[in-house]
């Protein structure tokens, strides 16, 4: 089994990902703009070779390196966990025919214009939704979705330049912060909690399912530097907080025809009880939220993924033991960091409930929240319970200050 990664050296969690393919036998050849001494030996010893290319943005050029580098060998998957790459991945599957998402099926889970009317066309619940290239449209649509709305890339990732809009100001502020994006989605915005669901599967059949819930909204956190967010793995997906969600992605991998591979999906759960569908990736979630997956079942999802991509099975063992929460830490002051105020008495009194911990070490400069997601660290706690999984969290949110200066 010969497979084309690309980008086998970012974002961070990609190396695990070339791991987990080199562990199930797959030879891996890795695709990327990074000298191979950038990489990280997770990537570098479990690359079978390595073709570097100038850019990433002449597909054309990547196209035939790759034919050029593969010459005398077949090609039996093309993958890519980057949503940047999605379309060259489509592009290089297509030209070498091989299984996976084509362009057209790429699109769906890039565009969020396309994306949510193939799920309303389902009859399933979307916000009210419109696509703006222009600001006369960006007004149009606006008056069919009304306020508060939101404003955001079609084909973004994360929170990035994305904006809740309560009024007509608010508005106007949105669309002169976005100016440089091409095209914008303009939505409801849909109160209540927002969650994800996220799926592993193989040939249509889900192998791993999984909820998440953001604590705060993701958005929340983008406009607060002061917040520690919490991403908690819920360990019963059957409960009433997650069952929703649940009934809601199997609805949506169907209408979408997604067959192989990660999805992650986030959804909202309204104080009514309802479900709506926000947007989904066909590509694992970021953030490290795999790893907080992998400790709630004791699993290897990167591993896992791997089998299921390149032979349609997962065989270790699935279900879950501990609800896990992935805690996200931002320094307080500017500078080098200083002090791990408090780590010490919280894992004197939680250390058997903490699964993984990694923090900018004391003397290193403090990381810019903006552009690491994970900020100055990031901490997984996990137990049976969820209240007592919450209520450690919590601890670690209010009682651990990383201090700079």
């Amino acid at each position: 089994m010969n497979v084309i990664y690309l980008s086998p050296g970012f974002p961070a969690e990609m190396p695990l990902f070339v791991r987990g393919l080199a562990k199930i036998g797959a030879k891996v050849y890795g695709v990327g703009d990074q000298p191979v001494q950038a990489l990280a030996e997770d990537a570098r010893s479990a690359l079978t070779d390595y073709l570097r290319v100038d850019s990433f943005s002449d597909e054309a050029k990547v196209v035939e390196d790759v034919r050029a580098g593969m010459r005398g060998k077949s090609i039996d998957r093309v993958e890519c966990m980057w949503e940047r790459l999605m379309y060259l991945a489509a592009t290089l599957r297509e030209t070498f025919t091989v299984p996976g998402m084509n362009k057209a099926q790429t699109v769906i889970v890039r565009d969020k214009e396309l994306m949510k009317p193939a799920v309303e066309s389902a009859g399933l619940r979307v916000p009210r939704h419109g696509r703006a290239r222009s600001v006369r449209e960006a007004w149009e649509v606006l008056e069919g979705v009304g306020y508060p709305a939101i404003l955001k890339p079609i084909d973004g990732a994360g929170s990035v330049d994305t904006y809740r809009c309560n009024d007509r100001q608010e508005f106007e502020e949105a669309l002169k912060k976005t100016r440089h994006v091409e095209e914008l989605s303009v939505e409801e915005f849909i109160e209540g909690e927002e969650l994800t669901y996220d799926t592993v599967c193989a040939d249509g059949e889900i192998l791993f399912e999984n909820v998440a819930w953001y604590r705060p909204k993701p958005m929340v956190l983008a406009q607060n530097p002061w917040i520690s967010m919490q991403n908690i793995v819920l360990r019963d997906i059957t409960q009433e907080l997650p069952r929703p969600g649940v009934e809601l992605g199997h609805g949506v991998l169907k209408a979408l025809g997604f067959t192989t591979g990660f999805t992650h999906m986030e959804w909202f759960l309204k104080p009514d009880g309802e479900a709506v569908f926000g947007e989904i990736g066909g590509r694992p979630p970021g953030a490290r939220l795999v790893h907080a997956m992998n400790f709630s079942a004791d699993i290897d999802l990167f591993q896992g993924w791997a089998e299921a991509t390149c032979f349609g099975r997962l065989s270790q063992p699935t279900e879950k033991k501990y609800n896990a929460a992935m805690i996200f830490k931002r320094a307080q002051g500017d500078g080098l960091v200083r002090e791990h105020r408090g780590l010490r008495g919280l894992l004197r009194r939680y250390g058997d409930c903490v699964a993984s911990i990694e923090l900018t070490p004391i003397g290193q400069p403090r990381r810019d929240w903006r552009k690491v997601v994970v900020g100055d660290g990031w901490i997984v706690v996990r137990h049976p319970e969820l209240q007592d999984c919450m209520d450690i969290s919590e601890r670690f949110v209010n009682d651990l200050t990383i201090i700079a200066e």
